[in-house]
């Protein structure tokens, strides 16, 4: 299994994620790890990142996903992915085209499940205020909210809110993958 984290700035995508790849012992990798220099530069900046700017970003958390789920290993990975198409970029390598029809896409990963993180706003920005020493400033909230796509009953998600303790939520959400399955 692959789990993604995702949700807007200040969520708690790592530290959720570290507990809950400790917890199942599963490798850990944040996404951030992932960002070139230059999109950290221009986060760094308060100037939100473009679709251009991030699909690089996706299709490498993909193709690691990718090598773990072919490999038979688990894992959990942070990732904002706030919108559907970079969801799916995350599962397929690539955008799925919208079709009349449901599109018939094999996913190329088909043991992922993402985890929402949400919670309102005003916790939010508190939390990125309490971060020091981090590329992404709260200034940057505004856009990922806006940006921010629900997941779909099409996608293979669980939400938690994030309004409690981390722990909590770690358990929040295995319970609730569990109801996946």
């Amino acid at each position: 299994m692959i789990y993604v984290v995702i949700g807007v700035c200040g969520s708690g995508k790592t530290t959720v994620g570290k507990k809950l790849a400790e917890k199942l012992k599963m490798l850990f990798r944040d996404a951030d790890e992932f960002h070139s220099k230059e999109n950290k530069k221009k986060m760094s900046e308060g100037i939100p990142l473009t679709d251009q700017d991030r699909f690089p970003w996706l299709l490498a958390i993909h193709n690691y996903m990718k090598g773990l789920s072919n490999e038979g290993k688990s894992g959990v990975v942070t990732c904002s992915a706030l919108k559907k198409l970079y969801r799916d970029i995350l599962v397929n390598g690539q955008a799925t085209v919208p079709q009349k029809e449901p599109p018939q896409v094999v996913p190329m990963i088909k043991d992922l499940v993402f985890v929402l993180l949400h919670g309102d706003r005003e916790i939010l920005e508190e939390r990125m205020n309490q971060r020091v020493s981090h590329f992404m400033p709260s200034s940057l909230l505004t856009s990922q909210l806006a940006t921010l796509e629900v997941p779909t009953e099409e996608e293979k998600c669980v939400q938690v809110d994030v309004k409690n303790s981390p722990d909590s939520l770690v358990d929040q959400i295995i319970d609730k993958i569990k109801t996946l399955y």
